[in-house]
């Protein structure tokens, strides 16, 4: 299929002028688990950041959904976006040399009134061959190196999402164009979560909208990393390039650097990247004060600083987590087996009207949510 040469992932934002009016709310974001792996359509988040319209101006929008490829759900799903026709047969070279392709297809999507000018998507189930890897590497590694290579080195490919049963949308539009552009609600699954983007110091584009994933990994966020010139150079020196032109993309990486590489628990690695204060830790019983000591001198780089909230999915659960002083808001809403985590209550009650309890979480302490029989 031929790109069209008007498609680009810099859209002119001449194009759009109705979204150049800028009116400061910052980014929305929500999400919800169904602990009991109950599978619901994407419609349903799709009605939940719609309700935080107002926090966005149409420069990015997106989702990930866990759970919705059943069917192929022991295969890594990569989500390619395109903007130049060479980057295809570039990129399936690389797939057919270096994995199984099991099945591969047009991800569904349209032009509406909203997005006309836009890239082109595909999707690719694949496996990691044993002889690919070998002893020394696992699967993830291997497919982390192909997916960041792709990025960096591939002119107009970018791997939207690379984890098994689950999927990345995402693109420059408000939200509930972005869902509309992929048919959001044909997908169901257990794990949603969704992102209304306000760019500040970053540019609004295709590759730059939320979520920003790597394997299972995804992460939507509002707020600002300051601390992102060191967070850069500390994961780019462990292997991970950044290529995205955004703050958010080096979370992604350190959690994955964090919890996959170096086993540290979910709780662990959230203490490192948003630490107690000294004084606090100062204050602590001698086992603990010496444990989160070794924490921050061994990870300081790695710590983030700025205001932000975090939603975190992965296939086994959802994470929230808000800076050491809470300068970004984040509620947690339950009712029965599903937990909802969002910007605002409000956006939480267009889906769930009678929540059984409502609370904030601490500052700088994260809320983990799994599902049922996994371990935690």
């Amino acid at each position: 299929m031929s790109i069209s040469k008007e498609n680009s992932l810099f859209p002119d934002p001449r194009v759009r002028s109705p979204y150049n009016e800028r009116d400061s709310a910052a980014c929305g974001l929500i999400g919800f688990i169904n602990k009991d792996r109950q599978r619901v359509s994407g419609e349903v988040i799709r009605k939940a950041i719609t309700n935080q319209h107002d926090r966005g101006n149409g420069l990015g929008g997106g989702f990930a959904g866990y759970g919705i490829y059943p069917q192929f759900k022991d295969l890594y799903a990569l989500h390619l976006m395109y903007d130049k026709d060479n980057a295809i047969s570039e990129v399936e070279d690389i797939l057919r040399k270096n994995l199984s392709v099991v099945h591969q297809e047009i991800i569904p999507h349209k032009a509406t009134k909203a997005i006309h000018s836009h890239p082109f998507f595909k999707r690719y189930f694949v496996d990691v061959p044993l002889a690919a890897h070998g002893d020394r590497h696992t699967p993830d590694d291997y497919m982390v190196k192909i997916v960041l290579g792709i990025n960096e080195k591939i002119d107009g490919a970018f791997v939207i999402s690379s984890g098994k049963n689950m999927g990345a949308f995402k693109g420059v539009g408000f939200p509930e164009e972005i869902a509309d552009f992929f048919g959001l609600e044909q997908y169901e699954g257990y794990i949603w979560t969704a992102h209304n983007r306000f760019p500040t110091n970053t540019p609004g584009w295709w590759g730059g909208a939320h979520p920003f994933s790597i394997l299972d990994w995804s992460i939507v966020h509002n707020g600002e990393i300051s601390s992102y010139g060191i967070n850069f150079r500390f994961i780019d020196t462990h292997g991970y390039p950044c290529t995205m032109m955004t703050d958010t993309e080096v979370v992604t990486y350190i959690m994955d650097f964090l919890v996959r590489k170096h086993k540290l628990s979910f709780v662990d690695a959230c203490s490192v990247m948003a630490p107690p204060f000294w004084k606090d830790i100062d204050a602590m019983p001698e086992e603990k004060r010496h444990k989160f000591r070794l924490l921050r001198a061994t990870y300081g780089s790695a710590s983030l600083n700025g205001p932000f909230a975090f939603l975190f999915g992965f296939n086994g659960g959802l994470i929230a987590l808000n800076d050491r002083v809470k300068l970004r808001p984040l509620v947690v809403g339950r009712k029965g087996k599903t937990v909802y985590i969002a910007s605002e209550e409000a956006s939480i009650r267009e889906i769930c009207p009678g929540l059984d309890s409502i609370h904030a979480p601490h500052a700088g302490q994260p809320t983990i949510e799994y599902l049922d029989e996994e371990k935690k």
